[in-house]
């Protein structure tokens, strides 16, 4: 099942109030919930990177054939990005109800230590009233995060994978892992879930991109992504793809399927790109996407995409 941390209604969390159930949840007692929530309205952040060091800087355009000079690479610190970006989820009126953080939460491979300051810096995001889903990236370690959250399930055939039921869409959390495959078992299982919500648009979520990126960092896409486009493509139902990896805000269509590519929140690769999140609202008739940049005065802040739902 994905990771899904339930919101924190007390100020003082007890890290052993900890309960068991269908998806992964962290407990806490409950105080009077926040009525300023909407449930039309999904947070979408990708890529955090956080390091165990809150004060690490890093320079996403230093990759290996990058055309930026040495002396002109731009340092991103993570956790203030991070830090940023979660006060201005938390600042809306009203509030998503659901925030979703599209893998690769860790800088490295996803040590105990990264894992433990990315829960502290989003804990005001629970504490918000806001429920938190996360999806697996080549960043991200499973076995890590089972240690340090012991209370996880390896459910859904080892991986994370779920659907969330929302008034005007249904959002399907894939699990692509470290190396970009979602595997037979996994694509088998998103058919028949698919086949099974016929009820609500879908907007499907994972890590990776699944064909080649186009951007400015050369990145291969994941390695089943053909066969995933093919499993979506049939169902005119399924609306959108959306994935981060890329660190590179993207709009693209596959047949009449949306394919989103999510800016980082962390480090970007392109000298001056955007990084930060996305505020996404659902009606009858679209999913509505507005970039939030951690540099309020870049050009593509406040930038706004549509996926039709309808059709």
């Amino acid at each position: 099942m994905p990771i899904t941390l339930e919101p924190i209604y007390r100020r003082n969390f007890i890290a052993g109030s900890l309960i068991l159930g269908g998806s992964a949840w962290i407990k806490s007692y409950a105080l009077a919930k926040p009525v300023n929530l909407d449930s039309n309205r999904v947070a979408l952040l990708a890529d955090t990177h956080i390091s165990d060091d809150p004060q690490r800087s890093y320079p996403g355009t230093k990759w290996p054939g990058s055309p930026v000079k040495e002396e002109e690479h731009e340092w991103v610190n993570m956790a203030d990005s991070l830090a940023q970006s979660a006060r201005e989820v938390i600042a809306l009126n009203p509030r998503p109800a659901n925030l979703i953080i599209n893998g690769d939460c860790a800088l490295s491979r996803g040590t105990e230590a990264e894992y433990k300051e990315f829960l502290r810096l989003i804990e005001p995001i629970r504490k918000a009233g806001i429920t938190v889903h996360i999806t697996i990236g080549n960043h991200d370690t499973r076995g890590k995060l089972w240690k340090l959250l012991p209370f996880l399930k390896k459910e859904q055939m080892g991986i994370h994978a779920d659907v969330i039921e929302l008034p005007y869409a249904n959002i399907f959390l894939l699990d692509s892992g470290k190396k970009g495959i979602l595997g037979e078992a996994q694509l088998n299982w998103l058919a028949q879930q698919l086949d099974k919500h016929t009820d609500r648009p879908a907007l499907v979520f994972a890590h990776f991109n699944p064909l080649p990126n186009r951007g400015v960092r050369p990145i291969r896409g994941m390695r089943d992504g053909e066969a995933l486009l093919k499993v979506l493509v049939r169902r005119k139902h399924a609306k959108a793809y959306v994935h981060g990896h890329t660190h590179e805000w993207q709009k693209s269509k596959h047949g009449h399927l949306h394919i989103i590519g999510q800016p980082a929140v962390s480090y970007y690769f392109g000298k001056g790109h955007a990084h930060g999140w996305i505020d996404m609202k659902l009606t009858e008739r679209s999913a509505d996407l507005e970039l939030h940049c951690i540099n309020p005065k870049h050009k593509q802040n406040g930038d706004q995409r549509q996926i039709s739902l309808t059709g």
